[in-house]
């Protein structure tokens, strides 16, 4: 029968079976806790006692949640992000924006946006201390969401209603293509004139999970999964390939203005010649988060060091 009081149940119990959960292993779970693993066993199989259920289906090589686990693990997981929050809360109560700050970012932006910031943050905010994170925009919202990140840098509206967001600043879209190429020649470049080119078939894409790939197939009015097989992994791959004569496509402003080093009088950029094409850039956390007004005032400070206007 489970307890009824808190008496014997631990934030590190919890964190014990959370690890054993996520790795779908005993070893590994103690390796990453920095203990032992018949200490770490002979924890869980407390709180298994102590809840009532058994939370894993343990067999020679595999490790499995229980269907009872599953539920309980969830609710322990909740327990672990607010159990961190407080500890934040308190750091926040001492000194705002220091300490500890795990920041995602999406891979089409952060190599270009963050060497552009670091250094005016850091000297803004010299107590903290940035743990930054690359990543694709669901995998970042999925990280937020478990506690595995404080705030991420994303392309807004946020994906999920529960997060907070600032709008940090718009970054348009530029046009990309092999220098020569026809599109550049026309009077007046705009969504409709590369909708209607024959060239339209060759709209060279970012691969599946990126969010600029649906972005760019949405403004350009092509179909998802009807056309191209080729595709790129990065947009510096992307770049390459445009280079190559593959082909074009839209980039972020920042990532056009980077320079093709190597590149350089192979790939063309152009503006489009109408307003609005683009991105917004926003910071986004956890609406449940306490350091709210914190991410506020980082988020503030970024729109004042805004690269684009």
């Amino acid at each position: 029968m489970a307890p009824q009081t808190l008496a014997g149940l631990s934030l590190r119990d919890l964190e014990y079976a959370v690890a054993v959960a996520e790795l779908r292993h005993f070893g590994r779970a103690a390796e990453r806790c920095g203990v032992s693993q018949p200490a770490l066993s002979e924890q869980i199989r407390k709180l298994e006692g102590l809840l009532g259920v058994t939370l894993f289906e343990r067999q020679a090589r595999r490790i499995t949640v229980t269907a009872q686990g599953a539920v309980l693990l969830a609710q322990a997981r909740a327990v672990m992000r607010e159990a961190r929050g407080l500890l934040d809360l308190a750091q926040q109560q001492a000194a705002p924006l220091c300490g500890p700050l795990r920041l995602g970012v999406i891979a089409t932006l952060g190599p270009y946006y963050l060497p552009r910031v670091l250094r005016d943050v850091r000297a803004r905010f010299p107590a903290l201390v940035l743990r930054l994170q690359e990543g694709r925009t669901a995998g970042l919202v999925a990280a937020l969401e478990q506690g595995e990140l404080d705030a991420a840098l994303i392309a807004l509206p946020p994906p999920a209603g529960s997060l907070a967001a600032e709008l940090l600043f718009f970054e348009p879209f530029l046009l990309a293509c092999p220098s020569g190429h026809p599109l550049l020649a026309r009077r007046r470049l705009t969504l409709q004139a590369l909708q209607g080119a024959e060239e339209a078939d060759r709209l060279l894409l970012l691969e599946e999970g990126h969010c600029l790939r649906d972005q760019a197939l949405s403004l350009c009015a092509l179909p998802r999964g009807d056309r191209e097989e080729r595709f790129a992994s990065s947009l510096e791959m992307l770049r390459h390939m445009i280079a190559a004569g593959e082909g074009f496509s839209l980039l972020p402003a920042l990532a056009g203005q980077a320079g093709g080093g190597e590149l350089d009088g192979l790939v063309a950029t152009r503006a489009l010649d109408e307003e609005g094409i683009g991105r917004q850039i926003g910071l986004v956390w956890r609406g449940t988060d306490p350091r709210g007004d914190s991410f506020r005032q980082l988020a503030a400070f970024l729109k004042e060091t805004a690269p684009l206007p």
